[in-house]
């Protein structure tokens, strides 16, 4: 499920930060990791196991945002006769955990790196996320070298992963990366982003797949004073996701080839809840006519419009019934589609970032080798599930309380004060409880009436009666 993004820009916010710093501890995240784990990660930090295969002389770049450091993917792109070529390393974090050891056991227990507003709690220690095993610039690094071969439209035809030394000529942002294709003086190998992204695209659309291009929230200072706006993806965060979607079937369609293996699925979502996004569209004044797939109204809304960065947000409750599967002894599983993907699908671009994504990357190494896969990662696959599930909802928790958090700070000094939104959502068995809307502050939050029907669909004046950092609550009240 994408995550709905916060973190402050620009502000010092030193209340805010010592708010999210209680979050932490009642959340119970871990602050620090244990002498053995840092201990162990220094040694392999120093001492990693390296590939033989030698892939340096390719012209790798990264595309993050600014301030990342933990760097997963780095791609080098061509062209070659009927179509194109896409080199993609991952990170080889097995390459510097030893199954069973320190290092392996937190990161089961800690399941997933952690987004605050504010920084990140890590699945590994930095020595290793944030340093030798990061596809740093100008830094040679084991990873797992993916080579897809694709034809003029876009589609894989062959697919290929192995051990490799890589190193990345370039840290690239999101920003600088639009300005280079739009200006026209991008390097062929960052110009083919947007072409096979494009095309990736249009095979989306082609097997009813959407991508939901969910705005983030930042934290921003005006004058003293904290704010909330959105920032909403660009183009080529689109571009750099086809890719990692395209690996991610790739890596699906080698597991189910082999008969073992752990996919990201999704069933396809309930009528009701639907008919809920429905509701949504027209009270944001989103026109969606009976005809149109859900996919298809996605697509065509723009980021950048308010009432359409709002509906997105809502979107991601389809996305809420995504788990993992795992299979063995050659029987295809059920489910196998991951519903938003509209194709078998599976995790492994992020191993720096989530643990499932170690294990997936092993099996497709394994498959392609046409070898058996290492008795460690076929072992923990039964386990697999339920950790993930366990540490997507911390994940979750921690994502929706910093929201709350952010929202109800900025809002603290203002209660009392009359705002005009839009009512989103109405509980279908209290009418007089719903959501709203905010455009200025970009707030979505809990709204209360006290004798009429809260309506649908329509801008009302609603006052702010409470803002709590303490209890993370914001509250409206129809005017």
């Amino acid at each position: 499920m994408p995550r709905r993004p916060m973190h402050m820009t620009g502000a010092d916010g030193a209340s805010l930060r010592a708010a999210l710093r209680e979050l932490r501890t009642k959340l119970g995240v871990p602050a620090q990791f244990p002498p053995e784990v840092l201990a162990e990660a220094e040694r392999a930090a120093r001492e990693p196991r390296l590939p033989a295969a030698d892939a340096t002389d390719l012209p790798f770049f990264t595309i993050d945002p600014p301030s990342s450091v933990d760097l997963d993917q780095a791609m080098h792109l061509a062209r070659r006769p009927g179509g194109y070529r896409v080199h993609y390393a991952i990170a080889d974090v097995a390459a510097f955990v030893a199954p069973g050891g320190a290092l392996d056991a937190e990161a089961h227990r800690r399941v997933t790196t952690l987004y605050f507003p504010d920084g990140r709690v890590p699945l590994h220690p930095a020595v290793l996320s944030e340093g030798a095993a990061s596809l740093l610039p100008a830094e040679t690094r084991p990873a797992l070298l993916w080579q897809l071969d694709l034809d003029a439209e876009g589609r894989v035809e062959t697919t290929d992963v192995r051990r490799a030394l890589v190193r990345s000529r370039a840290k690239l942002d999101y920003d600088g990366v639009q300005k280079a294709i739009d200006t026209g003086t991008a390097e062929e190998p960052l110009a083919l982003l947007a072409d096979i992204g494009r095309l990736r695209e249009a095979l989306e659309r082609e097997r009813g797949g959407i991508s939901l291009n969910v705005p983030e929230q930042e934290v921003v200072e005006h004058g003293g004073a904290y704010g909330l706006e959105y920032r909403a993806p660009l183009p080529a965060d689109g571009w750099n996701a086809q890719i990692s979607l395209m690996t991610g079937i790739a890596a699906a369609d080698l597991m189910l080839a082999t008969g073992t293996g752990i996919l990201r699925t999704l069933p396809s979502a309930p009528d009701g809840a639907v008919a809920r996004l429905r509701r949504a569209a027209k009270a944001l004044g989103i026109e969606w006519p009976h005809h149109v797939p859900y996919a298809e109204l996605v697509r065509s809304l723009d980021p950048h419009r308010p009432a359409h960065a709002a509906f997105l947000q809502e979107c991601t409750a389809l996305l809420r019934g995504a788990g993992y599967t795992v299979f063995a002894g050659g029987e295809i599983p059920d489910p196998a589609i991951h519903a938003a993907v509209a194709a078998p699908y599976a995790h492994c671009t992020a191993p720096l970032r989530r643990l499932v994504d170690r294990y997936s990357g092993e099996l497709c190494l394994a498959a392609v080798a046409g070898a058996e896969p290492p008795r460690w990662a076929v072992e923990a696959l039964e386990s697999l599930p339920r950790e993930m599930a366990e540490g997507t909802r911390a994940a979750n928790t921690v994502e929706r309380e910093c929201v709350d958090l952010v929202e109800a700070a900025v809002l603290k000094d203002r209660v009392g004060e009359t705002f005009e939104a839009t009512v989103i959502d109405i509980k279908e068995r209290e009418p007089l409880v719903g959501t709203v809307h905010l455009a200025d502050p970009a707030v979505v939050g809990r709204v209360e009436s006290a004798a009429r029907e809260l309506p649908l669909g329509e801008r009302i004046p609603v006052r702010l009666t409470a803002a709590d950092p303490g209890t993370a609550k914001v509250l409206f009240t129809a005017v």
